[in-house]
């Protein structure tokens, strides 16, 4: 039987298939070749029990992506939710989500929460700092429902894995982008004893057709993995417009006559967003020395 994995927590994997929902554990097999199923894994189940809905995963099918944090597989774009206020963006730590995402290959979309608690000015100013990032910017407000349905047209269609702070919202944007598929969705979250407000595992909920969204645990902070400095500027998108600077290679830090520091000096370039990839450059380079 086909299936896919929508949660996984102490050894077992449940598997949502056209029959219902199994609760399955993987074949030895996986361990021995060193293959650990994911949530959003396209798997083959066995079917050990009917009347339990048991079963056991015998087939992982190839993945088109894999993330490092959170540790999903099939994923289409990511959605990484800050607050506007309440707490303030660490916007160091919203860049390193996004050259994380970018370095793997996956669409990035970003939503702002907690408009009603922001001025127009805040906000203006936290939208064009993002502006030539290369991704899409949503401002929401999850207690008023506002630009709620902007979102969810932008998931439609897709599998997308959901990531951001502990205490941005993101649960209450998920309860409203869910909130029209509750009868849905209630077999499987009654099975899977799912809160409504905290995530303490990654887990794939269904909000429309052929649409779903993964949420995943919150964080305090984010690390980077497998991205070198010498890397770093090509996962910013604003540098691409920059001409040739004078010394190559130039890591845009420090070098006489950089290109990317006159267009941050003009105004073209957010100086916000070149003050954290200076940070991040730092950061990878001292990391590398130890």
């Amino acid at each position: 039987m086909r299936g896919r994995i929508i949660k996984g927590i102490g050894g077992f994997y449940y598997v949502h298939t056209d029959e219902g929902l199994y609760t399955c554990k993987a074949k030895g097999i996986f361990r021995l070749d060193g293959t650990k199923p994911l949530v959003g894994d396209n798997v083959d189940i066995d079917v050990l029990a009917d009347e339990d809905m048991t079963g056991s995963i015998t087939t992982i099918y190839d993945r088109t992506n894999d993330l490092i944090r959170p540790n999903v597989a099939n994923v289409d774009q990511a959605l990484i939710i800050f607050a506007l206020v309440d707490p303030l963006p660490n916007f160091v730590t919203l860049d390193k989500m996004i050259l994380q995402y970018k370095a793997q290959g996956i669409p990035v979309l970003i939503c702002f929460n907690k408009d009603d608690l922001a001025d127009d000015a805040l906000i203006n100013d936290t939208i064009n700092i993002y502006s030539g990032c290369g991704c899409r910017s949503f401002v929401t407000s999850a207690r008023d429902n506002e630009g709620i349905g902007d979102l969810l047209n932008a998931l439609l269609g897709k599998t997308t894995t959901v990531a951001g702070p502990s205490g941005v919202g993101k649960s209450s944007i998920i309860n409203c982008l869910t909130k029209d598929r509750v009868q849905e969705t209630g077999e499987i979250s009654r099975k899977l004893s799912r809160g409504r407000h905290t995530t303490r595992h990654s887990e794939i909920i269904p909000i429309g057709d052929n649409t779903f969204i993964i949420d995943t645990p919150g964080f305090g902070s984010f690390d980077l993995f497998n991205i070198r400095p010498e890397d770093l500027s090509e996962h910013y998108e604003e540098f691409n417009d920059a001409p040739a600077c004078r010394f190559m290679p130039c890591s845009h830090t420090h070098e006489p006559e950089c290109s990317v520091k006159a267009m941050v000096d003009e105004g073209k370039i957010s100086r916000q967003r070149y003050d954290n990839y200076v940070y991040i450059y730092n950061e990878l380079t001292k990391a590398r020395r130890y």
